[in-house]
């Protein structure tokens, strides 16, 4: 075990601490599932209850995995064995390290299945592989795409081997340098699409969607999903921000990096829908549409608008890159027990890491054509 002391290496700063955990936070959950659940559960009543749930319940919960991760300076096993042995408590408290640990690698192994239909669908704008003229034709295009394990297969071994090499590199030199360009680049792409969207015809609807307080659209269920949400889209309980909050400066402030990094991401999160929603209603949609919102929808109605191709491979291109940034974050908490515990090189170590998740996504990924009936209690692996 690597010892109590300082860790190998720090962020440069509390900014790159922030940018690392708010790509962590800003992925697949703010840009393609917030606006679906929104649509879903009622619109503007939902954001309210994701809001107060991101305060009360999301920022405490940051700002204590951060403090652990500092204190602890380790992964999420050791951060809290440390943590509890100075306050002569059980080492059995490090059973909720292993625990988080393992959540955020089986989180990841289906994530990369989603992040690969991400970067599957960029390529599909930009060679024209999106032309269809219903929602119907949409979704033929979606379902072969999942049928077929090479294409689909080949896509997400694209994310996993991304996602090695820049943390192969370390914590500096990998991760920090490429969230400092990633996570500005998809903030623009983000401010560019809402431009595209005020021009489009749909802008006040999705406003007045996103922020008017309907308390008959709320649910049990929604609340619920709310709270789920929250927990998700900060990537809470998982180890990546008590991974990431090991390696944050002495000197830095816990809670003004929790609140930077919760509001970051809730900013985002609305960009998103204020990006998506009025292209939606400008093309007379239904913004409750699910999963098929981003994949199915969103093309069709791209390809009916001014300017539509460019923008949608914007699109495409920023929800690519939210999907790595969360990837990156999701498997640094393996790599780095690897490395404090098995006498490894970071390289080694993210690499073999990588060889195991590829092994389990790609179970997850055959669930969608060749493993689709090897179920459990009714459900495929993927599920």
């Amino acid at each position: 075990m690597a010892s109590s002391g300082q860790p190998r290496i720090q962020w440069l700063g509390r900014w790159g601490f922030v940018l690392a955990a708010t790509g962590s936070a800003v992925g697949l959950g703010n840009i393609w599932k917030f606006p679906y659940i929104t649509g879903e559960y009622g619109g503007g009543a939902f954001v309210l209850v994701y809001l107060a749930c991101i305060l009360a319940v999301g920022v405490p919960v940051m700002m204590t995995e951060i403090a652990f991760g500092r204190r602890g300076r380790g992964s999420p096993i050791d951060a809290i064995r440390r943590v509890v042995s100075e306050s002569g408590r059980s080492s059995g408290w490090s059973l909720i390290g292993w625990m988080a640990m393992l959540c955020g690698f089986m989180v990841l192994s289906f994530y990369v299945v989603v992040a690969g239909w991400s970067f599957s669908y960029l390529w599909k704008m930009l060679s024209g592989g999106l032309a269809g003229s219903s929602v119907d034709d949409m979704a033929a295009i979606f379902a072969a795409n999942n049928a077929n394990p090479w294409v689909l297969g080949g896509w997400s071994t694209l994310v996993t081997l991304l996602t090695m090499l820049i943390v192969g590199k370390g914590v500096q030199e990998g991760i920090e340098k490429s969230v400092s360009w990633m996570m500005p680049g998809l903030v623009l792409m983000l401010v560019l699409l809402i431009v595209f969207g005020v021009f489009s015809g749909g802008f006040g609807d999705a406003v007045r969607f996103l922020f008017s307080f309907n308390a008959g659209s709320l649910s049990s269920a929604g609340m619920l999903a709310a709270l789920g949400h929250a927990f998700f889209t900060l990537s809470l309980a998982s180890g990546a921000i008590l991974t990431y909050g090991s390696y944050l400066p002495k000197g830095a402030s816990i809670g003004r990096t929790t609140v930077s990094v919760a509001l970051a991401d809730t900013v985002v999160a609305l960009m998103a829908g204020l990006a998506i929603f009025p292209v939606i209603f400008a093309n007379g949609m239904n913004p409750g549409e699910g999963p098929g919102l981003i994949f199915m929808s969103l093309p069709l109605a791209f390809q009916a608008m001014p300017l539509g191709t460019l923008f949608g491979i914007l699109f495409f291109l920023m929800l690519s890159m939210a999907a790595l940034t969360s990837s990156i974050s999701m498997v640094e908490a393996t790599v780095s027990w690897l490395c404090d515990n098995k006498g490894i090189t970071r390289p080694v170590a993210a690499w073999s890491t990588g060889i195991v998740l590829w092994l389990v996504s790609t179970l997850a990924m055959l669930s969608f054509n060749l493993g689709a009936d090897w179920t459990l209690a009714g459900r495929h692996f993927f599920e």
